[in-house]
């Protein structure tokens, strides 16, 4: 009995004392890593085998890296930069994993036989489609000082929030003051990179960015009460034209579900919005959601600079987006925009109308006019009916 409560007490003081960040890799994957070795098909103690895993560009370091806070931007080299740890023994993973793809989206093949789009062979590398990228995929790490500072809140404050609407997951926020890097379990980003990448840092070169948050309704399901994935797809154009002249094309996916709400509360705002009085108007589109959410937008823009900032970003081009937060964000991040790009009125769903005027008259880019307060009244949406 003295023997196994040493050995607890031991384990318990390695965890207290040797700890050298708060939270666990992959994030909320860490949940299905606990069912994989709960029920015996993982080892607790498996290592990685990181052969041949080394990323297939080198990105950085930049200048800029010295402003991130809410990824690692050595993420990708861990491998190399920490082997003399990795050669004793210790754990430590990457948080970034960088790869070249095919992608192939319908819409764009369409462009091809329409002959909006050219097949070059480097970047559109055949007629069915295919297009040549290099994407990178970055898990959240955030040093806690740094975020606080980018936002403008007490440290104590955040980390005792954080720990309470966590349901107390991670107690060293709260005990633990030392630590001041959390891994926290939320989605990560995805970066997909057109063209050139010299051409992302290169001021002589045309850069094109969309900053593009996940909607898997639209995005993956074509659903068509949003502009998410016309939006998308029009990024993705732009991108590859922006290569083809030369240059680069860079879109920037952030897993913030339902502007970070979720997609369980996205779909009673949808519900809310169809059922209301007087049908889905654009008046109440925002209305809508701080009802049953609490908030407009839940997806703190402030952050996402970052990731441009870990590609050595210093200037956009053509920044394909509308939104004011974003356009806000980024230049406040001391990132030049040039030109902002709104999506194209043919591209827009018939029932999507609601939320580009309601988001227009809140303040999003647009080369046209704004709707006013009849405007908004007289834009319903389709029914359930």
């Amino acid at each position: 009995y003295l023997f196994n409560y040493l050995i607890i007490y031991l384990f318990n003081y390695l965890i207290i004392y040797y700890l050298f960040y708060i939270g666990t890799h992959m994030g909320a994957y860490t949940v299905y890593r606990a069912l994989a070795i709960a029920q015996s098909r993982m080892e607790s103690e498996h290592r990685p085998d990181f052969t041949n895993t080394a990323p297939s560009i080198k990105i950085g370091p930049f200048p800029s890296w010295s402003k991130i806070v809410s990824l690692d931007p050595w993420g990708a080299e861990v491998c190399n930069v920490f082997k003399p740890q990795f050669d004793k023994g210790v754990d430590i993973r990457p948080t970034i994993a960088i790869t070249k793809a095919h992608i192939n989206i319908p819409e764009l093949k369409e462009q091809i036989k329409e002959g909006k789009l050219q097949v070059d062979g480097k970047i559109i590398v055949n007629a069915s489609g295919d297009i040549l990228v290099t994407k990178a995929a970055i898990d959240p790490v955030w040093y806690l000082p740094g975020v606080c500072q980018r936002l403008g809140i007490d440290e104590v404050f955040l980390r005792r929030t954080l720990f309470e609407q966590t349901g107390g997951m991670f107690p060293e926020l709260v005990t633990r003051f030392d630590l001041k890097v959390f891994l926290p379990p939320i989605g990560g980003v995805t970066v997909y990179i057109f063209g050139d990448l010299d051409a992302l840092t290169n001021p002589d070169k045309l850069l094109a960015v969309r900053v593009h948050d996940e909607c898997n309704g639209s995005d993956v399901f074509g659903s068509d009460i949003c502009t998410c994935r016309p939006y998308l797809v029009h990024g993705c154009e732009v991108c590859i034209q922006t290569a083809q002249e030369g240059g680069a094309g860079c879109i920037i996916y952030l897993r913030k579900e339902g502007r970070a709400l979720g997609e369980v509360v996205k779909y009673l705002v949808y519900n809310a919005r169809k059922r209301q009085e007087g049908g889905d108007s654009a008046a109440k589109y925002f209305e809508r959601t701080r009802c049953v959410a609490g908030v407009e937008d839940a997806r703190l823009q402030s952050l996402m600079p970052d990731v441009l900032h870990w590609l050595g970003i210093t200037r956009i081009d053509r920044f394909v987006s509308m939104s004011n937060d974003k356009f806000s964000a980024v230049s406040e991040a001391g990132i030049e925009v040039r030109q902002r790009l709104a999506i194209p009125d043919e591209m827009i769903p018939a029932d999507a109308h609601v939320e580009i005027n309601a988001k227009i008259a809140k303040g999003y880019f647009t080369p046209g006019a704004v709707p006013d307060s009849k405007d908004l009244q007289n834009c319903v949406g389709r029914t359930y009916d």
